[in-house]
Order: C-alpha cells, then structure tokens, then sequence
C-alpha cells in the first residue's frame, strides 16, 4: 500500500477538522465562513464563495465569501437557470478552465477586475434536493483537477449539513418560544371565563371549559341584569387556536360593553343586531360566530332567549325536555339579518342546558360521536341533582364512552337550575 504524501495527510486533517467545525456550538453564519476560509486553504486557492437558493425569490443569495471583494460580492443577480448553476444541481462538478472567455459566464468584466480565472463550482444538497452552490475560484487556467473537485464535494457536504442542522435549531426553537406564548395565551384565555355565576337568589349555576388545545373558540359569560335576573352567553367562533382565541376575546368583550340595557325582547334584540353587525365588520368571509344568549328572570319565572345558530339550549322539566330553537343565523354572516326572540317559562326545579358542539362531538377511538341523544338521556336522568353535580356526571357517562381518545373540539357546557322553592324553603 503506497504511503500517504505529506500534502494527503494535512488534507485528510482539515477535513477532519471541518466536521468537529460544523458540530460545534457556532452559528450558522460563522460556520459557512469558516467553511469557506477552510475551503480555500484546503484546496489552495484564491477565492470561495457559498450560495443558497431563494426557492420563492428563484434565485441564490450570496451568503459567505473568502478572498473576495465587496464588489465582485455584489455583481448581480445569481438565478438557479443560471447554466453552471443547473449543472451543478443536476450532479456535475462545473469546471471553466477560464472564465474571462467562457460563454457561461454572465459577469466577465467583474470577473476580470477581480482578478478570476479558473472557477469550480459544485451543488451542497442534502437528502439530495439542492440548496445552494459552493464556488471556487484561482487566478490561474485550468487549475482545478479531480483531488480538488473530490475536496470541493467534501466540503459542500459539510455546508449542506451545516445549514440544515441551524435551520432545524432555528425551527425548534422557534417551535418552542410560539409553544410558550400559546401557553401564556391560553393561561390569559382561561382567566376570562368566569369562576362563578353571579348570585341570584333562586338559582344554582354551574360550568365547565375544556379546551382540546392550549387556547380555543369557546366561551361563555355571566352579567347581571338586575337582582333577580341574569344574562348567561355560551358561544363558539369558527376555527381554532389562536385566531379563534383573539376572535373569542374581541366577542365577549362586546358581548359585555353591548349588553348594558335590560333583559327585555327589545333589549336582547338590539343586542344581537348590535353583535351581528360588529362579527360582520370584523370577520373575514366565511368566518362566523355562534351564540346563545339567554336572560333568566326569578321574579317572573321565565326565560327570554335568542338561539343564533348555536346548539339549542336544553330546557328540561318534569314534562321532559325542549330545545330552545328560536333566533336567527349564525353571526357575521348578514348585517341585516333579523333574529326571534322568544319567552318560555321557567319554574321551580326546572333546568336549563347550555353547551358547545365539542361536548357532542366528542369521538370514542371507532370515529363514532358520543352524540345528542346520548346528552338528552344523560340530562334527563340527572337533572333532579345540583348543578354541580349534573356538570360531573354527564361529563362522568361522555367519558365512558370516549375513553381516552383525543378530542379535536373545546367543551363548554352551562347548567343553570331553578331552586326557587326549595331556596325559600331554607330561608323561612
């Protein structure tokens, strides 16, 4: 076996030293210009250049040089039609003996002011899809021979996997500070749904937001009307995440500045029309909201509602159970749509149901929804407990059914009772 030259030994050490270089806790920025440095004293030539490709712009952005002049930095434009550049992504090692006479080359005046010859140019790629070129250039003809396009390959690898591992650092860490603001948002989100019910004499309220994500679309609110009366919104926004979540703050917090007038049909009515218009100037096409907004009054025994295409609340009684249908389309969908309001009764022990279509929809590992009837069975077997109580157990029976399968949908659900009598009962 013939002995390696002094001149093969020191290659097969900067070689080395290349692959310690891109493993080591340095930027991206720093790594290409050493690389290109190394690559101009392994090869032992004037001048190195790396590009990487601009897929959107559909050109290659000069990224690092060594040996070269601002000038010659800034000639042009360099576009992946370029003809060594195609080569070059094609596979070849694009060898031009001499640039100042080679048809190829598109700069010639700058590359004789630069003092440029002979030119070497081969593609980095990685997972063989091409993301850029590695040049080299000398001031003498024909210099470039096989050792140095197998050196150039050489380092060109070390390039690509350089700039792949920092754009997959980058990504994670980008991936890791959205990760943290999410769960800021969602910690902020969770904050403006409300602990508690106002306190009405006469009812017992209860509530549940589980979100399937760090922020979600639901919400539901409380505001006092009077002193025996209470306004209890439940609604869900089109979409998820963050743009459902903003969508969602902006919404309750003109759900409370509107609703600032009585409880009365009027009242609602303007109301709705008012947030209507409101979803209308601030959605874009095709974005909307859902809303069931309900005014309990004590005094009266009774329930003034608009449904606007949300879920229908679920009255149940000892007659059994009503949906709660009347109102209008979803919001944000016409500015001038009209809602109906309706008036039910409501008396003592009976309940209402507000929820989201997330409680519903939730899906067993088969793809099979939990499903309507089987909350109307659930409700009608546990509205004579507290509200409380009727929140655990109907979330207690969608449970059993959907195991612990992942649930791509928020629930909200709100149980409001009527404890009239048996409140009066204790107070005499």
């Amino acid at each position: 076996m013939p002995r390696k030259t002094q001149r093969q030994i020191e290659r097969d050490e900067q070689l080395y030293q290349l692959t310690t270089l891109v493993a080591g806790r340095f930027s991206l920025q720093e790594v290409l210009d050493k690389l290109a440095a190394a690559a101009v004293r392994i090869v032992r030539v004037k001048a190195c250049s790396i590009r990487l490709l601009d897929e959107e712009a559909g050109d290659l952005k000069m990224r690092s040089t060594y040996g070269l002049s601002e000038e010659y930095r800034n000639k042009g434009v360099v576009s992946k039609g370029d003809p060594v550049v195609k080569a070059a992504f094609a596979g070849e090692a694009v060898v031009l003996d001499d640039m100042r006479v080679d048809g190829r080359v598109k700069y010639k005046e700058a590359t004789v002011r630069e003092g440029l010859v002979s030119q070497l140019t081969v593609a980095m790629k990685f997972r063989e899809k091409a993301i850029g070129v590695l040049r080299l250039y000398s001031p003498r003809p024909k210099h470039f021979d096989e050792d140095d396009i197998q050196l150039a390959r050489a380092v060109a690898s070390q390039c690509a996997v350089a700039i792949t591992n920092a754009r997959l650092y980058a990504e994670a860490i980008e991936g890791s500070r959205m990760a943290e603001q999410m769960r800021l948002a969602g910690f902020i989100q969770r904050k403006m749904i409300p602990e508690e019910a106002p306190q009405v004499r006469g009812l017992e309220v209860a509530a549940t937001y589980i979100p399937c994500f760090e922020v979600g679309g639901d919400f539901y609110d409380f505001l006092r009307v009077s002193e025996t009366s209470v306004a209890v919104a439940i609604g869900d926004v089109m979409g998820k995440g963050m743009p459902a979540a903003l969508m969602m703050s902006c919404f309750r917090s003109a759900v409370r500045a509107y609703a600032d007038s009585g409880g009365g049909r009027s009242d609602i009515a303007g109301l709705i029309g008012k947030l209507n218009r409101m979803v209308c100037r601030e959605c874009r096409d095709g974005e909307f909201l859902t809303l069931f907004y309900a005014v309990i009054d004590t005094a009266a025994g009774a329930v003034t509602y608009c449904n606007c295409g949300h879920e229908p609340t679920i009255l149940i009684g000892d007659g059994g159970t009503r949906d709660l249908n009347a109102g209008g389309l979803v919001l944000g969908v016409d500015a001038g749509a009209r809602y109906d309001i309706e008036t039910v009764a409501f008396g003592d022990g009976d309940c209402l149901l507000f929820y989201t279509d997330g409680l519903i929809d939730a899906a067993n590992f088969d793809g099979e929804l939990w499903g309507r009837d089987s909350l109307l069975a659930a409700a009608a077997k546990f509205h004579t407990n507290s509200a409380g109580q009727m929140v655990k157990d109907i979330l207690g029976y969608r449970r059993r059914f959907v195991g612990l399968a992942r649930q791509i949908d928020d629930t909200s659900m709100v149980v409001v009772k009527n404890v009239g009598t048996e409140a009066r009962g204790k107070t005499n």
